[in-house]
């Protein structure tokens, strides 16, 4: 069975080590996948810390999404029943770091936008990305 367009995204996410202040080129990945589609994008840098705006379209209504790439330390590995970051799946649910906070919301997001932009090329109003 092959993996759903969200879950292969969330499992690229996942197996990237962004523990704060790194990001680890998941930012890179989000911001090359709007890019594909015509977003603008501002990168902000602030002390160690880069974020990014993306925005598609100047007009209002502005629909805007919100998160992060950055997971705290994993702890002890030993308490953890697969690697964090090895995403794996057990009784269909995805395991990692970062799987439910956020990284999995945000292949989510990405992939929403992707096929709404695919049904929709011409949408009015605009969509944005804020994510640190």
């Amino acid at each position: 069975m092959t993996d759903s367009p969200v879950l292969t995204l969330a499992k690229d996410l996942i197996s990237r080590q962004s523990v704060t202040p790194e990001d680890a080129g998941c930012q890179d990945l989000m911001i090359e996948r709007l890019k594909a589609l015509g977003f603008e994008i501002e990168v902000m840098v602030f002390e160690d810390t880069t974020n990014f705006w993306a925005r598609r379209g100047n007009e209002a209504p502005l629909f805007a999404f919100a998160g992060h790439t950055d997971v705290v330390p994993a702890g002890k590995l030993e308490q953890w029943d697969t690697p964090p970051f090895e995403p794996t799946i057990i009784d269909g649910y995805l395991h990692g770091r970062g799987a439910a906070d956020m990284k999995g919301s945000l292949a989510a997001m990405v992939v929403a936008v992707e096929r709404f932009i695919a049904e929709h090329p011409d949408h009015k109003g605009s969509i944005g990305f804020l994510i640190t």
